[in-house]
């Protein structure tokens, strides 16, 4: 047979070298920078029904123990992992959807957790399976998992054993409301599967199924968990057990309202059912998560790993059943209670302290309106609540809000609309004000001045302008004209002007616009940014003041004391108003817990300090005798709230941040506290101390009065200057250190 000539068999040979190269590239190309050639695994017995959970398990020699090993877990929805008989990672995952298409991924250190020769990894995965306020449903009950490092790959593949745990299941009715992802938890320990996370374990489960690689398919782009791993406090026992009447219901008294996982050790026969709720089961007269157990012969220990939240844990035991031991586990975002507040009125102190407790429990994946009936990202409620955690908390706090930032502008709709809550599949409704008062002087900029991290920043302005610019539109005369939206909402409660409140909202929306516009050296958007804030400086008074107070052309209601605090926060309203002004804040008392911070502070902002407080504590004081710790969602419960009523709702808690900020006068003057002021408003107080946790260390200021002069005692931190002003304008400049001064 005729040979081809040598320059085809080197042209053929070429084009095959080709091929294999480019073969070769695009495999390299296809590997995931974080999880490699890590494969989203489950079983083929079943990807995407509701409250589906799955065990996996995989074993790992190794001839010796890497110094660090990062492990990159993702998941849709929630994880708890084991290596070698040890908890590793209690409830890890975030709620779906940084984005309509991606998924959060957690970084986990898990060198310490390793030993030579043979290595457990057990995951059990629970696929909330269901959108929600707070979720987007992917559809697949799926685990992606890598640990790399020169020494150790671990990835998640074919490898892996994988089982659906068919112990878990579904509760009959009634089922969460249509808000919640999560599902109620019915556990059969009859069907248990004992030791299936633990070394040794001598069943062979199915081998996993391999999916789409990291990055594709239904799971979409991978991100990295921005907020850490929740704190867990461990197992405790509960502060008090008392038993109903009947005998079968056991009440057990958290030490306040916190996120739980209940716990039970029983002696029992099999098929009992043990029903766990809550004393919140119903906030907000809506039903959220109930858990129940069904037991097994003999002595035998269950948690409940659906967090529920609520003052105390109730437990229905059916007879034949004996309660060995009843504890619970509280969990909850990785942060702590670092800022401080105290005066000589004991009132003020509860306030306060119940206000920090309630924006706790409304901090997890996302910041919540309310951790039991809704647990979604309302943005009008993150605003106040970003505010409190400067005052409140550590530093660590303050990635849940710019998480929420990225989150809000990453699912604006093409049109260029923003709405909450968000990540939501069963929701996408803009309630308008709530989004100007988001993107605005309150919400996004009071991130960016109180943390001093502007990373956001360019990575939202354009999408931002494009909502304030191309949504919104202004008259002739240079006003922004009313959207409805899909909810035209200013606050719970009656006689809500929505004409003033808009044009207040927005230009404050434009206040922060243009500090972002100056801080990117966008010197064009600046000049027509001011060009629209002096229209709206111009007219807003012609149209809207009538003498005595500011009022919509055409609103019939009584005077909104929320639209004149805003007037007033704006800057659009004179000092020579002021005098008219706080008439109507004497005789109006329309806003609810959430526009009352608004209301408050134009009182302190307008130097009326005494009614402030008093305003404080009648506006408060029938909440207050509630015992409960923590805030509403309306001055009071069921008839007497708004939107359902829930008892834990951070918006409440606008008195933490005006006691801290302007009773003892605490708040930057430059981004991160770098320099600071502490103008004290005490109003009737005669004493008032309180701490602040920067990225700098304490501030710390002490405040007594003595007669028309104050004596102040004052912490400040390395690499920051303050400046002290007392009442009559006279000001103290002061370096790092300790420090007394008295003034009036």
């Amino acid at each position: 047979m005729k040979q081809p000539p040598f320059s085809s068999l080197y042209k053929n040979l070429f084009w095959v070298c080709l091929l294999l190269l480019s073969f070769s590239m695009e495999t390299v190309a296809s590997e995931h920078p974080v999880f490699g050639k890590a494969r989203w695994i489950a079983t083929e017995a079943n990807q995407s029904a509701t409250n589906t959970w799955l065990i996996y398990r995989k074993t790992v020699e190794l001839t010796e123990v890497p110094t660090t090993l990062l492990a990159n877990i993702a998941g849709d929805s929630k994880y708890w992992m084991w290596i070698n008989d040890e908890l590793v990672v209690f409830e890890g995952g975030l709620k779906r959807g940084p984005s309509r298409t991606g998924t959060y991924y957690d970084p986990v250190e898990i060198a310490p957790y390793l030993q030579k020769g043979e290595n457990t990894i057990a995951i059990l995965l629970w696929h909330f399976g269901q959108d929600g306020f707070s979720h987007y449903n992917s559809g697949k009950a799926w685990l992606l998992f890598a640990a790399r490092s020169p020494q150790v790959e671990i990835l998640s593949d074919g490898s892996w054993s994988c089982s659906v745990y068919d112990a878990y299941q579904s509760t009959g009715a009634p089922y969460p409301n249509y808000r919640l992802p999560e599902s109620n938890i019915r556990f059969d320990a009859r069907r248990a599967i004992e030791g299936w996370n633990r070394n040794g374990f001598p069943v062979h489960l199915p081998p996993a199924m391999a999916f789409d690689a990291a990055g594709k398919g239904p799971l979409g782009e991978l991100v990295e968990r921005p907020v850490p791993l929740w704190k867990d406090y461990g197992l405790r026992p509960y502060e008090e057990i008392r038993k109903s009447a009947t005998q079968d219901t056991l009440f057990c008294r958290l030490p306040y309202n916190c996120h739980v996982t209940p716990y039970l050790e029983i002696e029992a026969p099999a098929g009992k059912t043990i029903h766990i709720l809550t004393d919140n089961y119903m906030g907000g007269a809506s039903p959220n998560v109930r858990a129940e157990y069904i037991t097994r012969e003999g002595r035998q220990v269950y948690e409940s790993l659906g967090w529920m939240n609520g003052h105390e844990v109730r437990y229905i035991i059916p007879e034949g059943v004996t309660v060995v031991d009843l504890k619970y586990r509280e969990t909850g975002f990785n942060t702590e209670f670092t800022g401080a507040f105290s005066c000589d009125d004991p009132f003020y102190n509860e306030l306060w302290k119940r206000s920090a407790r309630t924006l706790y429990v409304t901090m997890r994946d996302t910041y919540m309106d309310c951790p039991d009936r809704e647990r979604a990202q309302w943005w009008g409620d993150e605003v106040n609540e970003l505010g409190e955690a400067f005052y409140a908390l550590s530093p660590s706090s303050h990635s849940l809000a710019v998480k929420g930032i990225h989150e809000l502008m990453n699912w604006q709709k093409p049109d260029g609309v923003l709405f909450s809550p968000m990540p939501a599949g069963n929701w996408d409704k803009e309630l308008p004000l709530q989004m100007l008062a988001s993107v605005g002087w309150y919400g996004f900029y009071t991130q960016y001045y109180y943390s001093a991290d502007s990373s956001f920043v360019p990575v939202i302005y354009d999408r931002l302008r494009h909502y304030l610019h191309m949504v919104w539109q202004v008259d002739k005369s240079g006003l922004v004209i009313e959207r409805p939206g899909a909810w035209s909402w200013g606050d719970w409660g009656e006689n809500v002007d929505m004409g003033v409140l808009t044009n207040c909202w927005y230009y404050l929306a434009l206040k922060a616009e243009k500090a972002f516009a100056t801080q990117l050296g966008k010197a064009e958007d600046v000049r027509q940014i001011e060009q629209m804030m002096y229209s709206i400086e111009k007219c807003f008074r012609t149209k809207f003041w009538t003498g005595t107070a500011y009022r919509s052309p055409g609103y019939k209601g009584e005077t909104d004391d929320r639209a004149q605090a805003m007037a007033v926060l704006s800057g659009l309203a004179p000092q020579t108003q002021y005098p008219a002004l706080l008439k109507v804040f004497r005789k109006e008392y329309h806003a609810s817990p959430y526009m009352e911070k608004y209301v408050l502070e134009a009182l302190f902002e307008m130097g009326y300090a005494d009614f402030a407080l008093e305003r404080m504590k009648e506006r408060y004081r029938k909440m207050m005798t509630y015992p409960y710790t923590t805030l509403f969602e309306g001055w009071g419960i069921g008839d007497e709230g708004f939107g359902g009523g829930t008892i834990n709702h951070a918006w409440s808690g606008g008195p933490l941040t005006l006691l801290s900020q302007k009773v003892c006068g605490i708040h930057p003057t430059s981004p991160g506290f770098a320099t600071f002021r502490i103008s004290p408003q005490m109003g009737m107080l005669e004493a008032a101390q309180a701490k602040v946790d920067t990225h700098h260390g304490f501030i710390e200021v002490q405040i007594e009065k003595k007669g028309k002069r104050l004596h102040l005692k004052v912490t400040v931190p390395e690499g920051t200057t303050a400046t002290v002003e007392f009442p009559s304008g006279r000001q103290r400049k002061l370096t790092a250190g300790h420090h007394e001064v008295t003034g009036s």
